[in-house]
């Protein structure tokens, strides 16, 4: 890896810097004090002109073109997987690393899938491209991964409870449409979603495979063996939409080889940075996505014996979408790549078709 000078700071680009998780890479690069020199904000030429204010001073939105990079040492990435597909060869060529928030990499072997709490060494392996996992996969390994590393996990069975955040600003502006709609007698039109969400819920609208599982399902299947790295691990998922604005919940059931106390669990996740353990069972309080919208931390609580079977677990988490389920990882990815400085031009470079 060709290192580069970080007395000066670092050449910061946002791929999408105009939706909803591009605006809250920029919020997060300036509260957490990221050591950016420059900051270039880039988006579809529909959007450029627009005005964002980072540390005081005005940013203009650029049209992303072919010259984009050229100045820059990492891209933080969330405009789509074809739209990263597209330019990724061309920032990699010009010396940047990128960190990408949409599916385009993630199952790529030679990209690495990172969650900076669980795998951070997987970063030295990178040859441009870094990709963040599916929001649902990063707020279930938060949870996950720190009794995992104690007791091996067996098999995991989830359940989400995904809000429309994950679908983009529009498709919250759309869920807030569609309440005043029905609240008002009207008729809601639908554009972002198949089908109404406004008092409704749905299977998780991606295509479906020969077995019946929607993509949104296999990502979390796949991509939690990969952070993993536990290629047999069994799990299966079920993905629903639900009429919350933002942050996503999830039904955790765990399985483990001999079982594994409640309150060791307890006390290692009320421990584990990142998780914040939420449980007042005199009130039947828990983690709610009103509580874990614009929060850093993955809510975790209702954590008791599985009935069912003397070696299974279940918890119950609420986390930001947007934060912890996008931008943050992303963020705190290039803070990594930064501290170990590993940004700069790889050695090898990944084959971007």
């Amino acid at each position: 890896m060709e290192e580069i000078d970080l007395s000066d700071r670092v050449r910061v680009a946002i791929l999408g810097a105009t939706g909803a998780v591009g605006t809250e890479l920029i919020e997060l690069l300036e509260n957490r004090q990221f050591p950016v020199k420059k900051l270039k904000l880039l988006a579809s030429p529909r959007s450029a002109g627009k005005t964002i204010i980072f540390r005081e001073e005005k940013l203009v939105v650029e049209a992303v073109n072919e010259n984009s990079f050229d100045d820059i040492d990492l891209v933080l990435a969330s405009a789509g997987s074809s739209t990263t597909k597209k330019w990724a060869s061309i920032a990699i060529k010009a010396g940047a690393a990128i960190v990408d928030n949409s599916s385009a990499f993630r199952m790529d072997p030679q990209v690495p899938l990172i969650v900076p709490e669980i795998n951070p060494e997987a970063a030295a392996a990178h040859r441009g491209i870094i990709a963040n996992p599916n929001c649902t996969t990063i707020l279930m390994a938060m949870a996950v991964w720190p009794l995992h590393k104690i007791q091996p996990v067996k098999r995991i069975v989830v359940a989400t409870y995904q809000s429309a955040s994950g679908a983009g600003a529009m498709a919250m502006a759309e869920l807030e449409s569609q309440t005043r709609s029905i609240l008002n007698g009207e008729t809601p039109k639908t554009e972002a979603f198949p089908y109404p969400l406004a008092f409704n819920l749905f299977p998780h609208n991606t295509p479906l495979n020969e077995q019946g599982y929607c993509t949104e399902e296999m990502k979390m299947i796949n991509e939690t063996r990969k952070i993993f790295n536990e290629p047999q691990l069994r799990l299966s998922a079920t993905c629903i939409r639900v009429p919350v604005l933002r942050a996503h919940s999830e039904a955790i059931n765990l399985e483990f080889e001999t079982p594994f106390d409640v309150s060791v669990a307890r006390e290692i996740l009320s421990k584990t940075e990142g998780v914040k353990l939420v449980e007042d069972w005199q009130a039947n309080y828990f983690p709610m996505p009103i509580d874990a919208s614009g929060a850093d931390d993955v809510l975790v609580g209702r954590i008791r014996q599985d009935l069912s079977h003397p070696c299974g677990l279940e918890l119950w988490i609420s986390g930001d979408q947007i934060r912890k389920g996008a931008a943050l990882n992303a963020v705190q990815i290039g803070e990594l790549l930064v501290k170990e400085n590993l940004l700069g031009t790889p050695q090898k470079t990944i084959s971007v078709n």
